[in-house]
């Protein structure tokens, strides 16, 4: 249950950080960028902290959201 609370904490933290930018009004390129590197990172810890949920709480182990070729 530990590990569960560490990941909800930092998806927390880095729904914040992307929040931080996704409010500017017409962002410059590298503001853009920088968003689109914070969903990335906040998809991630989101996505983590969802998989540890699923698998303490429910006994499910889950695989990559991530479609492979070919699939």
């Amino acid at each position: 249950m530990e590990r569960l609370q560490q990941r909800i904490i930092s998806a927390e933290k880095a729904l914040r950080s992307f929040h931080e930018l996704v409010i500017i009004e017409g962002p410059s390129s590298v503001e853009r960028d920088a968003s689109i590197q914070r969903f990335e990172f906040s998809f991630e810890a989101c996505w983590k902290a969802a998989k540890q949920y699923l698998y303490d709480l429910e006994g499910i182990d889950v695989a990559s959201p991530r479609v492979r070729n070919g699939e």
